[in-house]
């Protein structure tokens, strides 16, 4: 049964899809966002709000959340049998590779 993650404003992914959580910040990340774009593989779930994280799901898309980082984090970790937050996504990250 798939456990979904609340993003914010009625929002939700499958957290078996979650590779990565990342802040906005970066000048990769924000390179990473728009080659999304073009791609037509961004989910704006913002609301319009000023996006403040950033999901990498297994199957390319990228998710804009208005969100901190440690608030999906703790909602990850927060899935029955889950260890942490980080050591979740990275068993995910090997998984795909």
């Amino acid at each position: 049964m798939p456990v979904f993650i609340n993003i914010g404003f009625g929002n939700l992914v499958s957290s078996s899809q979650i590779v990565a959580v990342v802040s906005p910040d970066g000048a990769p990340v924000r390179r990473l966002i728009q080659n999304a774009r073009e791609q037509q593989k961004v989910v704006d779930a913002t609301q319009g709000r000023k996006t403040r994280s950033v999901i990498v799901t297994a199957s390319g898309h990228i998710i804009l959340s208005a969100l901190v980082c440690d608030t999906i984090a703790k909602r990850l970790s927060a899935q029955p049998g889950a260890a942490s937050a980080a050591d979740t996504l990275q068993d995910r990250r090997e998984n795909i590779e």
